[in-house]
Order: C-alpha cells, then sequence, then structure tokens
C-alpha cells in the first residue's frame, strides 16, 4: 500500500481550535495572515500535493467561512466540511465520521501548520504501509532539560527525540479501530500517532521541514508573515520614528508645568491644558511614528476633558493607543528651547515622571538657550522638539 490514487486516499485538515494564545478573537485557522486565512494557506499546501479527498473540520459556525475560502481558491474538486467537537480527537473523530468507504489511507493534518510543503504531505502519503502509519519530524536542535519545578535535574538525551509535525499518516481501518479503543477506554492524546500506538500501531517517520511550524501565539503569525513576503515582513518589522514639535507663551495662570514637573515661582505657559511643550512634543512625536495622527486630533481644544491636564494624563492616553495599535514604545529624546526654568538639577526627576507615564519606556530630556535669538530668547515663552521611536508588535 504504497501509492494510492485519489479515490483511496484522504486527508483531515483540523481547523476546529480555538487560537486562545493568539488573542484574535476569531478561531485560530480563520485567523488573518496576509489578507487570507491561515486555513486558506493551509489549503495551498494540501491542493498541491498528490490528488486526495480532503475534509475539513471547522468550529460550529464557521463552515460558510470555510467554504468561502474554498471559493476564493477556486477548487473544483469535492471537499467536504464538517463540525469539530471540543477536543482535536472528537474532531479528528468528526472527520474519519465523513470519509467515503473506499478510503484506505488517512492523513491528519493541522490547519495551523499552514506552511506546510506539498512535498511533506505526499511523502507522509507515500510512506503509510497496510499497517505502519508514518508523521514528519524534525531532529531536536536545543539543549533539553529535565525539571522538577524551578530547579534543573538532569540533562536529557536529545539524539533520540524528535520534534513531531503533521500530516500524520494510517492505514484508515487500523487508525478507526484506534479511535474506537481510544473512546471505549476514556483516554486524550495529544496527536494522532500517540493514539495509534497505544492500540499497537507501528509508526515510521519522515524528514520534516521548518516551514511546516505550528501558527500558535502572535510570535507565529510574524513569522508565517515573513516567510510569505520577506520584503514586505521586513519593513512591517521595522521600528519607526517620529518627530514632534511644541510650542506655547508665557501667560497662563498659575504656576509652570514642564517635562511633567510644577515649578513653583515661575511663570506660566499659556494653553488649553497645562501648556506642557516638552509633554505635548513628545505627544507629537510618539503618534506620529505609530501613524495615528497629531495631538491637536486626539486632544485638541474641541475636547474639553484635557482643559487643564498635565503631562501624565496626555502620555498615559498616547501610549494605550500605540498598544491598541500594535506598537511598542522604544524610546523617546526630547529637547526645550528657553531661558528658564533652570532644569539640570530636575533632570533625572522629569525623565522619571515622563518615563512611568509612558509605562517604563526610556526618556530622556535636555534644554538649551537661543543665545537671546527668537522668542525663546526674548523670554516669550518655550518650543520642544521631541523624537520618539516605536516598534511594531509581532
Amino acid at each position: 500500500m504504497t501509492a494510492h490514487s485519489a479515490p483511496t486516499t484522504a486527508i483531515i485538515i483540523v481547523a476546529a481550535g480555538s487560537g486562545t494564545r493568539l488573542g484574535l478573537g476569531v478561531p485560530k485557522a480563520f485567523a488573518d495572515i496576509d489578507g487570507r486565512t491561515v486555513l486558506a494557506h493551509a489549503l495551498d499546501g494540501v491542493l498541491a500535493a498528490r490528488p486526495m479527498h480532503v475534509v475539513l473540520v471547522v468550529p460550529h459556525g464557521h463552515e460558510q467561512t470555510a467554504a468561502a475560502d474554498l471559493a476564493r481558491i477556486g477548487e473544483e474538486r469535492p471537499v467536504t466540511v464538517v463540525v469539530g467537537g471540543s477536543t482535536r480527537q472528537q474532531s479528528v473523530a468528526a472527520g474519519l465520521a465523513a470519509l467515503s468507504e473506499d478510503v484506505e489511507v488517512v492523513l491528519v493534518h493541522d490547519a495551523a501548520r499552514a506552511l506546510t510543503p506539498s512535498a511533506q504531505i505526499d511523502a507522509v502519503a507515500a510512506a503509510v504501509t497496510a499497517d505502519t502509519g508514518a508523521i514528519p519530524a524534525l531532529a531536536v536542535i536545543d539543549t533539553l532539560k529535565r525539571v522538577d519545578g524551578d530547579a534543573v535535574v538532569e540533562a536529557v538525551d536529545r539524539s533520540v527525540l524528535v520534534a513531531a509535525q503533521t500530516p500524520q499518516g494510517f492505514p484508515r481501518a487500523a487508525l478507526e479501530a484506534a479511535y474506537a479503543r481510544a473512546a471505549a477506554e476514556g483516554e486524550d492524546h495529544t496527536d494522532d500517532a500517540a493514539l495509534f500506538a497505544a492500540a499497537g500501531g507501528a509508526v515510521l517517520r519522515v524528514p520534516g521541514d521548518e516551514r511546516a511550524f505550528k501558527i500558535t501565539t502572535p510570535a507565529d503569525l510574524h513569522r508565517a508573515r515573513m516567510l510569505l513576503h520577506p520584503a514586505q515582513g521586513l519593513t512591517a518589522a521595522m521600528p519607526k520614528i517620529g518627530v514632534g514639535t511644541d510650542v506655547h507663551a508665557f501667560g497662563g495662570e498659575g504656576a509652570l508645568w514642564l517635562a511633567g514637573l510644577e515649578w513653583p515661582g515661575e511663570q506660566a505657559l499659556s494653553g488649553h491644558s497645562d501648556g506642557d511643550v516638552v509633554a505635548h512634543a513628545v505627544v507629537d512625536a510618539l503618534l506620529s511614528a505609530a501613524g495615528l495622527g497629531d495631538i491637536g486630533e486626539h486632544f485638541g481644544t474641541a475636547q474639553p476633558e484635557y482643559a487643564g491636564a498635565h503631562a501624565d494624563v496626555f502620555l498615559a492616553r498616547t501610549a494605550r493607543m500605540l498598544a491598541e495599535a500594535g506598537c511598542a514604545i522604544g524610546s523617546v529624546s526630547v529637547q526645550f528651547q528657553g531661558n528658564r526654568p533652570r532644569f539640570s538639577a530636575r533632570r533625572a526627576e522629569a525623565e522619571a515622571v515622563l518615563s512611568r507615564a509612558l509605562g517604563g519606556a526610556s526618556v530622556s530630556v535636555s534644554a538649551t538657550t537661543t543665545d537671546g535669538l527668537g522668542f525663546p530668547g526674548r523670554g516669550e515663552g518655550i518650543a520642544a522638539t521631541a523624537v520618539a521611536l516605536v516598534v511594531p508588535l509581532p
């Protein structure tokens, strides 16, 4: 049983996982990689392999989404779509129940291994015999340790270990018998090879492929995007730089607020809020780097809730906006120009206040005069310029 035509070979694509660790609010198989779903990419590899009957196992309520992915691919071969169970084992069982009678070899494949090459699928199908299953596997590269809690107990010999991938292939009758046994015994296995072996079946391995990694976390999605579109992925992952400026004239009421600090005895700056040019320049630079507009759009005079607000309010909200946009703040550098106040003695205090308001980001603040030139030099007000670096999260 080393070669099989379309009527006798089937592949069950398990796409019923919740994808909780991705945190996207949709099942993992329907997460977006590059305008197409994880499932659509998995289907690319499957449909490019040797002809076989395809069974999709999807979460309840997502049958039409799966059908839409098939329609966009333009696949003309019949594909069976069934609803999965609450566990992977139940989902595979649902796929087995949907097979036609003439299927002799069954491959079970995780949709989350979306970039699995078709050659790997073909290799597994070819390795299955009448009484032997086959799985693709990679050699373990990392040094492995056995632990007890946080204590490292001993090294583990990695030469006898491999990392299993999918698809995993089996003779149909033996796999169905193994599933019936597991259900009767109440057993729950982490993969089909373990279930098959528990029933006495033999399993061989074929070489795996690094591209067949399992998409589980946001970092895995980022890796998939990089592999699909290296240049685009590199651009998206590059740090972004933004520049912000702010200017306020003296003439406000109360004390001066600058760089997140109150300066008793100094003349206040005028403005809708507290006139803190340092904080406002930082906000503008961060919004610019993240492509989120400018300070006037989010904190303008049309928003009365920011009247008299201090730096911590502006910066904390800006940090939340960047996080929601998928950006982490790398560092911020800001310089203000003015004759007063004398800043050097409170530099560390100001940097700590601004950093804390930004969730711990690195902030550097400096001050300079303009040798009597311009409105800062004439003592009419203070100007500030900030540069911010933000990093898109994977």
